[in-house]
């Protein structure tokens, strides 16, 4: 089943490239906070690079100084997280979230089968805003689209 606005961000344990792989709970980027996370079906590819994760760039400073912190997610690993925010220029404190298995993308009801396209398990794109863990705001793109989840358009919506 999918998460609905109302309901608490699920348990899980994503990773970061800091140091090595270093672990990191849902709780810890989501427990007292204002929180922006959006999905990417992948790092590298086409709209995910040239649109999606560059609008979040742009208006980063916008989140933060609304005290909402901003977070990106794909089913790959760390090292392909990191390297793709290295190569997209990623701001200090945009976190780049591996969820390599895709078990958290899972337990939110958000992942697509791209076997077709040879990706295998993949998040669905999306954003959503939650406030100390529970979802506020969910934005779900409908396949091929890219409009609800742009950082502008979770901007106005959070405003």
């Amino acid at each position: 089943m999918t998460i609905q606005v109302g309901d608490r961000i699920p348990a899980a344990t994503l990773n970061v490239l800091k140091d090595g792989v270093q672990a990191i709970s849902t709780d810890e980027i989501f427990k007292g906070r204002k929180a922006v996370l959006f999905s990417v079906p992948g790092a590298f590819t086409p709209t995910c690079s040239e649109r999606h994760l560059p609008g979040y760039i742009e208006h980063y400073g916008e989140f933060t100084k609304r005290g909402i912190e901003v977070a990106c997610i794909a089913v790959n690993d760390a090292f392909v997280m990191d390297a793709w925010g290295k190569a997209q220029h990623v701001p200090d404190g945009l976190m780049m979230l591996a969820d390599g298995n895709g078990a958290f993308t899972q337990a939110l009801g958000l992942e697509m089968d791209a076997t077709r396209f040879g990706m295998g398990l993949r998040g669905k794109r999306f954003a959503l805003y939650a406030e100390d863990g529970v979802v506020k705001k969910l934005a779900v793109e409908a396949p091929g689209e890219f409009k609800v989840s742009s950082a502008e358009a979770m901007l106005a919506d959070v405003g």
